[in-house]
Formats: C-alpha cells, structure tokens, sequence
C-alpha cells in the first residue's frame, strides 16, 4: 500500500486547510486510515482516524475544528481543518492499518500555522 499525502501549506491562525491521502488500492479493504501529527521536538501523535465503515476518532485537541471523511471510490482520505491554530503547526502523515496484514504510512505534508 502507497499513501501519497498532499495539501499542506501555510495558513493563517483561524484559517482553513485541507489534506488529501490518496491509497494505491482500494481504500474499502482497508480497516482504518487516519492522519497523525508530528511537531518539532514531539513525539507523533493521532490527530484522527476513520474506519471503512466511516466510524470516526478524533484528538480532543481537534475535535470540533477537524473533519476526517474517505472517498471510496477515489481511494482517497481527507483532513478538513478549520479554525486553525498555531499550535496545529506541524509534519501531517497519513496512516492505514490492514489488521492483520499491517500498517502503512504516507510522506508528510508540512502545515504552518501563522500569520
């Protein structure tokens, strides 16, 4: 499986981005996909997730700034973020889990958050 993350940048605090994950297979067989987090000098953290079923988790630190959503049939898993903060600066990753086969991770995209 191959992540491709896209849609990183600068951003305005209080402004919004969004993140594009595209899978190199069928995103259905896939039991859950989700975006992590990493800022300098911290560890990776979850930022949300979402099964193929659409069930969603989030990082109460995002929770009510941040939507997940999946595109079966683009292969594709996105990360809405509204209402940015600074503190949302950091290196985005995108994640999918086959239980029982693995785990994969995409490149980063880099989101700044200042003004």
């Amino acid at each position: 499986v191959q992540l491709q993350a896209s849609g990183g940048g600068l951003v305005q605090p209080g402004g919004s981005l969004g993140l594009s994950c595209a899978a190199s297979v069928s995103i259905s067989s896939i039991d859950y996909m989700g975006w992590y987090r990493q800022a300098p000098g911290k560890q990776r953290e979850l930022v949300a997730t979402i099964t193929n079923r659409g069930s969603t988790n989030y990082a109460d630190s995002v929770k009510g700034r941040f939507t997940i959503s999946r595109d079966n049939a683009k292969n594709t898993v996105y990360l809405q973020m509204n209402r940015v903060k600074p503190e949302d600066t950091a290196v985005y990753y995108c994640s999918a889990v086959r239980l029982g086969s693995g785990g994969y991770w995409g490149q980063g995209t880099q989101v700044t958050v200042s003004s």
